[in-house]
């Protein structure tokens, strides 16, 4: 339980910590939603990704609406301005949000157009398993984030563990280099 309670703790100061390093996200977005059960009720999840697998954003909602999904691009072309391209599949609020939004991106909404980020689904939902679970909304959360966090450490999008003499050595450089900011 100890190890549960930091990686609450810790999480959201490693993602902070880290967000000077990261790398520039790329202008094609691949926009969706999954689910993930937060003490036993369902849960939205939108997540982003660009072209070079860099999750870009993460937001989980207790419902699949436009104010979520508004919320979810919102923060994103804040954080990171307007994609050429965005990819969703066809979802009403996504659509919807996405012509709303960024009327000036290319959307694509092809069958299987969208399979980068559903591939990515895949490693979300088998992580909270053996976890047996998620407790709260909020642990779900930083919990998710922190999945699609050390994933971008692993691919290389931050400027961390670069100096690492080995691939594998990369992921324990890169949280040496953020211990030493926290």
């Amino acid at each position: 339980m100890a190890v549960y309670r930091w990686v609450q703790r810790f999480t959201p100061l490693l993602i902070n910590a880290a967000q000077p390093c990261r790398h520039a996200v790329g202008d094609r977005w691949f926009v969706d939603k999954t689910y993930a059960k937060a003490n036993g009720v369902w849960r939205y999840v939108y997540r982003a990704v660009d072209q070079h697998g860099q999750v870009i954003d993460i937001y989980v909602s207790k419902r699949p609406n436009i104010t979520a999904a508004t919320h979810f691009i919102e923060t994103m072309l804040t954080s990171h301005g307007r994609p050429a391209e965005v990819t969703t599949d066809l979802a009403a609020p996504l659509l919807r949000v996405v012509e709303e939004l960024i009327p000036e991106a290319a959307h694509d909404t092809k069958q299987y157009a969208n399979n980068r980020i559903e591939w990515d689904h895949g490693r979300l939902r088998a992580r909270p398993r053996p976890m047996r679970g998620l407790s709260t909304d909020r642990t779900a959360s930083i919990v998710i984030r922190g999945h699609g966090f050390v994933q971008s450490l692993r691919r290389g999008h931050y400027e961390l563990g670069a100096k690492a003499d080995r691939k594998h050595l990369r992921l324990a450089a890169a949280f040496d280099e953020l211990a030493d900011v926290i």
